[in-house]
């Protein structure tokens, strides 16, 4: 009979104040804490980027050849398209001993460089199933005058109160 692992989980002691001389040293130990794990988040990004700075060097030349050879199959698959394929095309992928290569159109998209003559002209076409008018709730105007959406069942303002803790902080001054 194979015996059944637990689980522990190790819960962190609840600590509840006495005094406010008690709430004062907690207030003051998380912002010690907190400034602790964001000295920790920085090491840790200097560490990576210092790894992934290493690792791209690294790969540079690679990618270089890579693009440089990819250019040169392109290049000949294209001149030896009908070859690859055959004369009527039915397919756009070509089994090579080495891998595939295939001929894809991307999906349409619609390129736009200005929008705003680009609606008058549809307009001016009476093409306006072309032209999107997107309606929704002004909230900002809503929060302005909250009396006026008072009998909407479906709108209704929410607000909370919330508790925070800001230790203070200290920021070292430099003297250049």
């Amino acid at each position: 009979m194979v015996g059944r692992v637990t689980k522990i989980k190790q819960a962190t002691a609840l600590r509840v104040p006495q005094s406010k001389t008690e709430v004062i040293e907690a207030i003051a130990e998380i912002g010690a804490k907190q400034r602790e794990a964001i000295r920790l988040n920085a090491e840790m990004g200097d560490e990576l980027a210092g790894i992934k700075q290493k690792y791209e060097e690294q790969a540079l030349p690679l990618a270089e050849v890579i693009d440089a050879l990819a250019e040169g199959v392109q290049i000949w698959c294209s001149a030896n398209r009908e070859e690859l394929l055959g004369k009527e095309e039915k397919t756009k992928t070509a089994n090579l001993a080495s891998g595939d290569v295939k001929w894809r159109l991307t999906p349409p998209k619609v390129v736009c460089r200005n929008i705003e003559k680009a609606i008058e002209e549809l307009k001016e076409r009476k093409l306006k199933d072309f032209i999107r008018i997107k309606e929704e709730l002004n909230k900002e105007m809503i929060l302005t005058d909250p009396d006026a959406v008072k009998g909407i069942k479906l709108i209704k303002i929410e607000q909370k109160e919330e508790f925070i803790i800001e230790p203070f902080e200290t920021k070292l001054e430099m003297i250049l």
